[in-house]
């Protein structure tokens, strides 16, 4: 029988740490194009089960699309799974090295799910995404800056606002021309924002960085996406149910649009009306809305369904 093989890759910005199970070995490579290369030839050579990287804030981006540029089954796994993993095996040293042994066991022990990677539409679409945040962001913290600034700040904060406010009206222009032209993208766009509360950025950010959406069921958009709620029980004591995990990008544009929607959706008005009837507090019943909302639109993407009031829909999106 073929060995099977697992590699745990530890991400720096200099160095590449691997650890190879079972065969024991341990080597490092540099983190640039070169060292890379390297490391995907052997690898190659080894025909690895997994090879588990780290999330590290996108240093581990460059060799994750190297690895699977080449079909090799590249794991981008969570941090703290990995933490976790570690200290139930009573590790508590901390090395670069050892990093890349405890990714390389991760990997044999837990199996972690290795899914494809995005293309390079999706991957500039997703770019775009995250600068139209960041550029909000700056733009939110500049203009509370400039209620306490003097009069001489006040204009320097306008001059940077207005520039700032530039800069947004561009990638808003990239980010129609990226959706528009491809065609899957453009009728997935059109889907979704048919719904009342899904806007230009929630479609943007759901396309970019939810390629799931329709894909799956209700139960595992709503887990990957992190508005389900997680029981809290022992014994005889039952603590409330949260939600946890999950892409926090993606679930903090669907709480804005959910915000919106629960005031301009018939569905979700009158569901977000009936928990509060109920004596739901508020942040609860918009997590529920929430849910509601992804696997509506989770359903619509899936049966290629444009949003109308009344439909079938509305009861399907539910129960599947």
């Amino acid at each position: 029988m073929k060995q099977m093989i697992y590699v745990g890759v530890d991400v720096s910005k200099k160095q590449l740490d691997v650890a190879i199970r079972p065969l024991g070995q341990a080597f490092g490579v540099s983190n640039d194009r070169r060292g890379i290369s390297q490391l995907v030839k052997r690898l190659k050579k080894l025909q690895p089960v997994c090879i588990a990287i780290d999330a590290t804030g996108g240093l581990e981006k460059e060799l994750a699309y190297a690895l699977a540029a080449e079909n090799l089954p590249v794991a981008v796994v969570n941090p703290r799974q990995v933490s976790n993993f570690a200290k139930s095996t009573g590790q508590r040293a901390k090395t670069d090295a050892i990093d890349a042994a405890v990714l390389a066991h991760f990997a044999e022990v837990m199996k972690p799910e290795v899914r494809p990677l995005p293309d390079a539409a999706s991957r500039e679409l997703s770019a775009l995404v995250t600068r139209h945040r960041q550029l909000v962001e700056m733009m939110t913290a500049e203009s509370n800056r400039r209620d306490l600034a003097s009069k001489s700040v006040r204009k320097l904060i306008n001059s940077l606002l207005r520039s700032l406010k530039d800069q947004l009206a561009v990638v808003d222009r990239e980010i129609h021309k990226a959706i528009a032209a491809s065609e899957t993208w453009r009728h997935k766009a059109e889907l979704l924002r048919s719904v009342p509360g899904v806007g230009k950025v929630t479609t943007a950010t759901l396309l970019a960085g939810l390629p799931e959406l329709g894909e799956l069921d209700r139960r595992q958009i709503a887990a990957l996406v992190g508005v389900a709620p997680f029981n809290r029980e022992s014994g005889t004591w039952k603590g409330k149910r949260m939600i946890a995990g999950g892409r926090g990008w993606i679930r903090s544009v669907l709480y804005m649009s959910t915000v919106v929607a629960v005031r301009r959706n018939p569905i979700l008005k009158e569901f977000y009306e009936r928990l509060r009837a109920r004596g739901k507090p508020a942040k609860q019943a918009l997590t529920a809305c929430m849910r509601k909302l992804l696997v509506i639109l989770n359903a619509m993407l899936r049966r290629q369904t444009h949003w109308s009031v009344p439909t079938p829909l509305l009861s399907l999106s539910v129960a599947g």
